[in-house]
């Protein structure tokens, strides 16, 4: 864990339809059912402040699976109705410890230093893994062949959902002690 951190982060990344919220939802489910309060931060990364209906929809998602806490973020504007020039997920993690959760995660922020999950649409998206830090697995909408190159990490099929879950919550755990 790092210095000061009180609970795990995971990030949830990829590119538009790529499934973000869908995971976030199961693993919020999954938090729920071991009893851990679960909190989640959606970055709008299509620049400008959050349409409010469309992650309004995704926040309510979030809520619905089971997060005690949950918020989106876009230029400056938090969707806890706090508002500031610039929200730094640095800031928003800090700000979420006074909700005291068991662990938060993040659907965005490719650039941050948290663990993180990159989902993949197709085999174009697989640059993503060379430009983001710390990818603890890749999930992707087509199955890897044997053909294709092979994925520097841990490598699962969107529908193998008990696999990666079990996973990832393996690393999770691992964060946190």
């Amino acid at each position: 864990m790092a210095m000061g951190q009180y609970c795990p982060v995971l990030q949830i990344i990829g590119y538009e339809n790529s499934g973000k919220t869908t995971l976030m939802e199961k693993l919020i489910k999954k938090s729920s059912c071991r009893g851990l309060q679960a909190a989640s931060v959606k970055h709008h990364g299509h620049g400008g402040e959050p349409a409010t209906e469309k992650n309004d929809k995704d926040s309510s998602r979030h809520q619905q699976a089971g997060a005690f806490l949950s918020s989106v973020e876009g230029s400056g504007m938090l969707h806890l109705q706090a508002s500031t020039h610039q929200w730094g997920l640095e800031e928003i993690i800090e700000l979420y410890y006074h909700f005291h959760p068991d662990i938060i995660f993040v659907e965005g922020y490719k650039n941050a230093a948290y663990p993180k999950v990159v989902l993949l649409r197709n085999q174009e998206d697989e640059h993503l893994l060379d430009q983001c830090t710390n990818v603890i697995c890749a999930i992707s909408h087509y199955k890897n062949t044997g053909e294709q190159k092979r994925l520097p990490v841990p490598h699962f099929f969107l529908q193998d959902d008990v696999e990666y879950i079990d996973y990832i919550f393996q690393k999770v755990r691992k964060q946190d002690e």
